[in-house]
């Protein structure tokens, strides 16, 4: 009978994990920053995405070697285009014809482009008038390879916002509404989502004082802002329904979101920066993720969300820039977070 409970235990265990794994991939990526010299391997990188279940991968930018390295590997891939490159797309349809002949078409058959996205936080910023004509031509391009179910969208941030609190307050600032306009009239009209940055820890730690760690990092269950009818128990769905709040104001309500970043660093503004905190947000994040139960304005929606970062990257600003990694360059772990 011992031996019978052992080994009920030992399936209970392994259903356990292999149940963790599985679920991590759903909805749930990981940007991989490129700014370090001491980095694996793409080959291994890829293979580390995948031990960990991670189907998801973001990229800032085109590289050639790991997209070499993703050929195969089934994950769903977030192309970046430079922010110094997006006026030029817009400008020339021979342009984005050139980048994804370069960048897209001699992968297509091997990688799976689920997204390719207009800059990183390219609106607030000068770029972001040119980012409404950038995803035409590029969606054009796109398909004319015959990647027709490839997401052309590009990247919003929050300082687009004018206020997050209440949530229903949420409006775009006067330098960027228009833009938003333009862009969202587009997305509308191809049924993408907006890829929008969501940092909690900015907030919080913009404003420890209201602020608390634990509505920052999902630890509340209790309401603790009610804003008309609704009521929210963590910053997170508080800052994203800011931002539906600004989308419905010039009516591109119906824009759904993808997060194109969020996530905690570990050092580098001690107290606020540690791992315990950044394991316990990006741990109750992937929870809440999980659950699909969506924000309060927009509930049972599910939303696809990539944490900020895979690795430490030491070529960044000194500081919290260089310490929002899951794993080390060596790829031993932060911090225990994921079964890998």
């Amino acid at each position: 009978m011992a031996s019978l409970r052992r080994i009920r235990t030992i399936l209970l265990i392994f259903t356990l994990i292999l149940a963790m794994q599985m679920s991590f991939s759903t909805g749930i990526g990981v940007n991989f920053g490129r700014n370090g010299d001491n980095l694996p391997s793409p080959q291994n990188v890829v293979s580390l995405y995948k031990k960990c279940g991670i189907k998801l991968l973001r990229l800032f930018e085109p590289n050639p070697d790991i997209l070499e390295a993703l050929k195969g590997s089934n994950l769903q891939v977030s192309l970046g285009v430079k922010n110094g490159d997006v006026q030029s797309l817009a400008s020339s349809k021979e342009a984005a014809n050139q980048w994804v002949n370069t960048n897209v078409a001699p992968y297509k058959g091997d990688v799976n482009f689920k997204w390719i996205v207009l800059g990183n936080e390219i609106i607030p910023g000068a770029e972001g008038i040119y980012a409404t004509q950038a995803m035409k031509n590029i969606k054009d391009a796109i398909n004319s390879i015959g990647l027709t179910k490839t997401i052309v969208t590009t990247s919003f941030y929050m300082p687009g916002i004018t206020t997050s609190y209440p949530p229903s307050a949420g409006a775009f600032t006067k330098d960027v509404v228009n833009v938003m306009k333009d862009v969202t009239a587009y997305l509308l009209q191809t049924g993408a989502p907006l890829m929008v940055n969501v940092y909690p820890y900015y907030a919080y730690t913009s404003n420890p004082k209201d602020i608390k760690l634990e509505y920052a990092t999902f630890q509340t269950t209790n309401t603790v802002v009610v804003d008309g009818g609704l009521s929210y128990s963590n910053l997170f769905d508080a800052m994203v329904d800011s931002v539906y709040a600004a989308l419905g104001k010039i009516n591109a309500g119906n824009v759904s979101l993808v997060i194109g970043e969020t996530g905690w660093p570990t050092a580098g503004n001690e107290p606020y920066s540690s791992k315990e905190n950044a394991k316990t947000y990006n741990k109750n994040l992937i929870q809440y993720v999980q659950s699909g139960k969506g924000t309060p304005k927009k509930p049972n929606q599910t939303i696809d969300v990539f944490i900020f970062a895979m690795f430490n990257e030491n070529q960044k600003t000194t500081g919290i820039e260089q310490n929002w990694g899951l794993f080390y360059p060596n790829m031993s772990h932060v911090y225990p977070l994921l079964n890998c």
